[in-house]
């Protein structure tokens, strides 16, 4: 899917579609030369949740090369993940360099983040977070059909 900016706009600019939770999307792809690629922009949830969205895509090797994604409740940032390393956090080991920066000390209180990856797209996963930790949105089944009778 980060092999191609065509294959990645797919999922981009079909997020909406794909996760209802997703109000409104200003994400934009753009290249940045020929074998790279920038994503910026904000996905809109309800209770004023928001995904601001910052990914540098080197398409060639098919890898994000720096990523930025905060969430905000309103004008409160809640939390955010970023790839910065921090060789000297033990703690952070297990998923070097992805990590999560949450409250109370958001500056320098950071946890692991195995759900972060640099060679998938990171989206789908932060959508589901969200969904899960602040819409409590579960995807329901699709309804069944009613049971067919003999007339």
């Amino acid at each position: 899917m980060l092999s191609s900016l065509v294959s990645y706009s797919r999922l981009v600019y079909t997020i909406p579609d794909q996760f209802p939770s997703v109000r409104r999307s200003t994400l934009v792809l753009k290249p940045m030369g020929v074998a790279v690629g920038e994503l910026e922009g904000r996905m809109d949830f309800e209770n004023d949740i928001a995904l601001r969205v910052y990914e540098v895509i080197n398409f060639a090797a098919a890898t994000l090369t720096y990523y930025s994604y905060t969430v905000y409740r309103g004008d409160e940032k809640l939390y955010w993940y970023d790839p910065q390393p921090h060789p000297d956090d033990s703690t952070l080991a297990s998923t070097h360099p992805h990590h999560k920066h949450v409250p109370s000390d958001i500056e320098h209180n950071r946890i692991p983040a195995p759900g972060l990856t640099l060679d998938q797209p990171n989206l789908p996963f932060l959508i589901q977070e969200i969904e899960e930790t602040l819409l409590r949105f579960t995807k329901q089944p699709p309804a069944a059909s009613p049971p067919v009778t003999a007339g």
